[in-house]
């Protein structure tokens, strides 16, 4: 039995760093290596055009792909991108010939299936979300050098303040590289919202003169304030290009949001932005900061990651929790269920609606926050956390692809006739056992 051929006119290639291997056929006068530079990429998307070649497919390795894709895009060719794991070749001697070749016959087969990528608008503004957590991350870390170093030095910021780099901690220790040692003089920049008092916060400070730390620790915060000050400009990017992107779409900017509660910002939040109004306008008038859980941070994570129009390339939510990895993967045999485990791997939007579901466990009240309450009461936290952020997913596909707002029901627990019978027996043995009588509940006997 052979396989039908689906793409005829198919190529594939190997993306390296320094060199790419191209095969538009089985045979090796059909295998040719390119190089990675502009002029390298013209004589191979020339060279595929000569060979009548209308398919390509290549694999995600790294960022090597990314340059080479533009440029087969923009010679009009269909290209593909394939993860890694579709085209894991066969045992035996791993060569970038084999690879090529290996990828150019399942293209031709179409057993290789397109990875998600978003448009060119939504991938300018991921890139300035993603290049903003990284900063987020190594400023996170300069702090954690900040505190070593303020330890050694006897100087225990970290005991009296709960955030180092808070009002307080941020006065006290711009004072103390300054030049002030003294531990009374500077517990006088305390908050007045600070919890210790200011005697026990002039004991935590008492120099020990180390001077070899004190100069560590001057690098280290004058790193800390210009990581901040990097933050504060891609904020300005971000909100600037949202902005632009609103004000050209007529249907985006006719949306204006009514004023919501207050939602909790942490100090992480993007800076001077209104992401509640930002927010509903992008979406165009559909409002995901209703959903208990979601803030300003799992907003931008679904603006940066797939947009308004990257939801439309999932035909169903069981499609986009399944790219998530939210979703158990499921393997039966037999007609047996061997192992539904989810699969590994997190993307940022997948770790974003984990925060958002990790915060509606903290809830007190609300449809998911009892959803949340049921799953951890018999599986624990963390599988409750999976299944909500699953819910999340599901609530978010169904509100962004069917233009529709969240109305989420009074109480999770439905009851239909067997719960409610299920329920009545055991109020039953519970009468019975602790033999109560009816007028003790209130009831009304004839």
């Amino acid at each position: 039995m052979s396989l039908e051929v689906v793409n005829p006119n198919a190529g594939g290639i190997d993306v390296g760093s320094r060199s790419h291997w191209v095969a538009i056929g089985q045979d090796a006068e059909d295998i040719r290596e390119f190089g990675v530079y502009s002029q390298d990429h013209q004589e191979l998307c020339k060279w595929l055009s000569e060979n009548g070649i209308e398919s390509i497919a290549m694999e995600s390795t790294g960022t090597y792909w990314q340059n080479l894709f533009s440029a087969l895009a923009a010679a009009g060719f269909e290209v593909i991108l394939v993860n890694g794991r579709q085209t894991k070749n066969v045992k035996g001697k791993k060569t970038d010939i084999k690879d090529c070749q290996w990828i150019q016959k399942l293209h031709c087969l179409g057993l290789l299936s397109h990875s998600f990528l978003p448009d060119s608008t939504t991938e300018i503004i991921r890139a300035y979300s993603r290049h903003r957590q990284n900063l987020i991350k190594q400023s996170g870390r300069t702090v954690l050098k900040v505190q070593k170093y303020l330890r050694l030095m006897n100087m225990r910021l970290d005991v009296v303040v709960n955030d180092v780099v808070g009002l307080t901690g941020t006065k006290i220790i711009s004072a103390f590289i300054a030049g002030e040692t003294f531990g009374k003089n500077l517990a006088k920049y305390r908050h007045y919202n600070c919890r210790k008092p200011e005697g026990e916060i002039a004991k935590a400070l008492q120099y020990n003169g180390r001077v070899d730390y004190l100069f560590a620790l001057k690098q280290e915060w004058e790193t800390y304030l210009h990581t901040q000050k990097q933050i504060t400009e891609v904020d300005g990017q971000i909100k600037k290009l949202l902005e632009d992107i609103i004000d050209k779409d007529d249907n985006k900017k006719q949306h204006v949001a009514n004023k919501k509660p207050y939602k909790r910002k942490n100090k992480n939040t993007i800076r001077g932005t209104d992401m509640n109004q930002i927010s509903y306008k992008y979406f165009e008038g559909i409002d995901l900061m209703e959903i208990e859980g979601v803030n300003d941070a799992t907003i931008m994570a679904i603006i940066s990651e797939i947009g308004l129009k990257g939801i439309e390339k999932f035909d169903s939510a069981k499609q986009f929790t399944a790219w998530l990895r939210l979703a158990p993967n499921n393997k039966i045999s037999g007609g047996r269920v061997l192992a539904h485990h989810i699969p590994k791997g997190s993307s940022r939007l997948k770790i974003a609606l984990r925060n958002a579901a990790n915060a509606i466990g903290n809830l007190k009240e609300g449809h998911l926050a009892d959803f949340f309450k049921r799953i951890n009461y018999k599986k624990g936290r963390a599988t409750a956390i999976n299944a909500t952020a699953r819910k999340l997913a599901v609530i978010i596909w169904n509100m962004l692809a069917k233009a529709q707002n969240y109305n989420p029901p009074t109480q999770y627990m439905f009851l239909d006739e067997k719960r409610r019978l299920g329920i009545v027996k055991r109020l039953k043995k519970q009468i019975t056992k602790f033999e109560i009588k009816p007028e003790q509940l209130g009831f009304i006997t004839p």
